[in-house]
């Protein structure tokens, strides 16, 4: 079975203001969604990530799952 592209980064937290996710810029519905779409959706949606990041104010406020693991393995994040 061919790897499915995803612009997850392990942060998994959503911006209350912009409703984008704060490691990879998906909304709610496009991550539950993303293995129903077709490689055409997931290219557009990923198209116009850069641009969303730009309009999230604010960093997550709690230790995001990449940064813990990287923290156990005593390295920075």
């Amino acid at each position: 079975m061919p790897s499915i592209e995803s612009p997850c980064i392990l942060v998994c937290s959503i911006d209350m203001k912009t409703g984008y996710c704060f490691g990879c810029g998906r909304t709610r519905d496009e991550i539950s969604g993303w293995l129903d779409m077709t490689p055409q959706e997931r290219r557009d949606v990923m198209a116009g990530l850069p641009a969303r990041l730009e309009t999230v104010e604010r960093k997550p406020r709690r230790e995001t799952r990449r940064m813990r693991m990287a923290r156990e393995r005593g390295e920075s994040a």
